[in-house]
């Protein structure tokens, strides 16, 4: 994590004045000059290889207009931070389960088909190592505040990152451990939109949390199958699940991959998709003419829960992480025998960035990045931020009180950081 120090010397007002100018005119950027890429300028950014001719390698490598999609490390700028971004083909598959699937539940239907483009996904879920560099943003925001460098104004605030506030009882969301391999969890879904909008403003590629009908494409791999593997009886392969974890979560990449080489698709930590979970399962996709566009198929929430958690659980059963199996979150309006996941939150408003409860330390998240990213700046926001007025509100609170700080992310911040003495 970053050590926070002293503020040191500062950049001469007119200098100061003309870096922030070109730096957030990088935050900022119009929707023609999008700060990620797209298949005309991929040549300059990891994971392409330009050219008809496959590359070297043991990939998986994925064709696509002007080259290659490759496996690569995606690093976190300023840190040593790492991780592995896998291509994932485009196609058509058929999302839900079919009537006949044991432990199936009826929000897994009717089955419908839908056509994705291609991506890359995190070869793993998101680890502590990386999303622990999130949530340090949160003294380095308020260092920066108080630097006076970077100020978030009326006329930037949109492309303004929240950091998390920092844990009011650690010693409740580290239950399962905080090493750095093992998947961040207990994270809630907001808190993910936005570490997917910090790791892009810093990266300049554009990431995301998957749609729902992306992960379940990716954790079939090609199998219409109840798991990735084939069946419950081999299970145990690919997962962490109620008959192998030890109620824990466990270092991710462990078990063995999917055909896609995707690991811990199953058990583990349950993973963050973008969708609401509506009454009627699948009957609004099912309804349009097929196969379905996955941007149509997405139900964007409106809302504040239930949103949709994929793959299943540590504490979870065999049936509970099939690749069609939907969970949906618990934000408020618990009983004795459900809990809200934030129930022993004492803060009010109760926080927008952590669950407290115990089925949210299961609660963790895979990220994707699309070949081609939104062209629009809006459509890249709507990925990123609170969906509904009480998220907002929320974070306007906390954020007033003190208690969670904001800042401006791009490639430039971490050298930022060092010249003024924030970060080492």
């Amino acid at each position: 994590m970053h050590a926070i120090l002293p503020p040191a010397r500062r950049l001469p007002p007119v200098l100061l004045t003309v870096l922030l100018t070109v730096l957030l005119g990088l935050a900022v950027l119009p929707a023609t000059a999008a700060p990620t890429a797209s298949p005309q300028d991929a040549t300059a950014t990891p994971g392409f290889v330009a050219g008809d001719a496959k590359p070297d390698g043991d990939g998986p490598f994925v064709k696509v207009d002007g080259g290659w999609m490759t496996p690569y490390e995606e690093s976190i700028p300023g840190t040593e931070v790492t991780f592995r971004m896998i291509p994932i083909p485009g196609g058509t598959f058929q999302m839900g389960s079919a009537e006949g699937e044991e432990g199936r539940n009826a929000d897994e239907g009717p089955a419908f088909e839908v056509t994705l483009e291609p991506f890359w996904m995190g070869q793993h879920e998101v680890t502590w190592a990386e999303y622990k560099r999130y949530m340090a943003t949160c003294d380095i925001f308020i260092a920066m505040q108080s630097a006076k460098i970077r100020p978030v104004t009326e006329a930037n605030v949109a492309d303004a990152v929240t950091a998390p506030s920092n844990l009011y009882d650690p010693t409740t969301t580290f239950t399962n451990g905080e090493d750095p391999d093992l998947p961040a969890v207990s994270m809630t879904q907001f808190a993910a939109r936005q570490y997917t909008k910090w790791l892009t403003g810093l990266t300049g590629r554009f990431f995301r949390l998957p749609a729902e009908s992306e992960w379940e494409y990716a954790c079939r791999a090609g199998k219409a199958t109840p798991f990735s593997c084939g069946d419950a009886a081999n299970l145990a392969d690919v997962a962490w699940f109620s008959d192998n974890a030890d109620d824990t979560t466990h270092p991710v990449g462990m078990k063995k991959p999917n055909a896609f080489g995707l690991y811990d698709m199953h058990g583990n930590a349950a993973e963050w998709v973008v969708d609401e979970l509506v009454a009627g399962g699948y009957s609004k996709p099912a309804s349009l003419p097929q196969p379905v566009a996955a941007a149509a198929a997405i139900q964007w929430p409106e809302r504040l829960y239930p949103r949709v958690l994929r793959g299943g659980a540590f504490y979870d059963e065999a049936t509970d992480c099939r690749s069609a199996a939907r969970k949906g979150s618990r934000d408020s309006g618990g009983t004795p025998e459900n809990p809200d996941w934030k129930d022993v939150d004492p803060n009010f408003p109760k926080s927008p960035w952590w669950y407290t409860e115990e089925p949210a330390l299961g609660v963790g998240m895979r990220i994707v990045r699309p070949f081609t990213p939104p062209a629009d700046l809006a459509e890249r926001r709507k990925w990123w931020e609170a969906d509904v007025e009480s998220i907002r509100n929320d974070v306007a609170s906390r954020l007033e009180e003190g208690r969670g700080s904001r800042g401006i992310v791009d490639p430039q911040l971490p050298a930022d950081l060092k010249n003024e003495g924030i970060t080492e």
